[in-house]
């Protein structure tokens, strides 16, 4: 694809799990490390990421759907005590005590093993003073607020908007709306940058959006109903990317 130009844009929104930080590798990293350090006697690591695995497929793509919902926007807990309790289940294991410990532990460690992507950071330093930037993100409210401290992202950002904040996500396109207003501009003036299609590139797309779509090994997996590849009869993005550092000569800003 040639590289498109966007000197036109004015401002920048990001999403940010698997674009800026790669979440689901600190993910599957913080469930291993939780059930080799308190996973159930009998069950190795191993099996307990498969049974985690299938229990996910099942109660993870329509949790949106469900009551969980509401208590998933405010907190992350509940919903992953869930799936724990759910992956014991299919260990044969009835044991909501451990299913907390286990939950508290995995999230300990997916925290811990979180980081800025190389050219996220090299990116948000160039633009940071040179464009207004702009956050968008779905997931629980106190999740992603401590996923931000902990990749130390906040001050680079005029406007985050978060899932568990708004009481709705992308690819709602209020959520877009809302960006817009934020920064007082048309949707042609802004550019979003996100590794998901149909999450990131095609709401924006279909709003009149400048879209950068990144495609990234740590991509999200197809179970999260966020498909690794364009459907054909869909919108093409301004641009694909594999760094975020491509992004910048379009914009009129040299590169790194």
């Amino acid at each position: 694809m040639t590289s498109p130009d966007l000197t036109g844009v004015r401002a920048v929104y990001f999403d940010l799990d698997d674009t800026l930080c790669p979440y689901w590798e600190a993910s599957k990293f913080g469930l291993y490390r939780a059930f080799e350090r308190c996973g159930p006697v009998g069950c190795s690591p191993d099996d307990m990421m498969h049974f985690w695995a299938a229990a996910f497929k099942e109660f993870a793509p329509k949790l949106k759907e469900t009551a969980w919902y509401e208590r998933y926007l405010k907190s992350g807990n509940p919903t992953r005590v869930e799936q724990m309790r759910r992956a014991l289940l299919h260990a044969e294991i009835a044991d909501l005590e451990l299913a907390q410990k286990l939950a508290d532990t995995y999230a300990e460690e997916r925290d811990k093993a979180l980081r800025l992507f190389d050219d996220a950071a090299a990116v948000l330093k160039t633009l940071h003073g040179k464009l207004p930037l702009g956050l968008i993100t779905n997931g629980p409210a106190d999740v992603q607020r401590q996923e931000i401290a902990t990749i130390g992202v906040e001050k680079y950002f005029d406007h985050i908007f978060i899932e568990g904040e708004l009481g709705f996500g992308k690819p709602n396109p209020e959520v877009l709306h809302r960006a817009e207003l934020a920064v007082g501009l048309k949707p042609e003036e802004l550019l979003f940058v996100g590794n998901s299609y149909a999450q990131d590139m095609r709401p924006s797309i279909l709003r009149g959006w400048r879209t950068a779509w990144v495609r990234r090994p740590s991509d999200l997996p197809p179970t999260l109903n966020m498909p690794e590849h364009k459907p054909e009869e869909a919108p093409d993005p301004d641009m694909v990317v594999a760094d975020l550092r491509e992004i910048l000569p379009s914009l009129g800003l040299g590169s790194l």
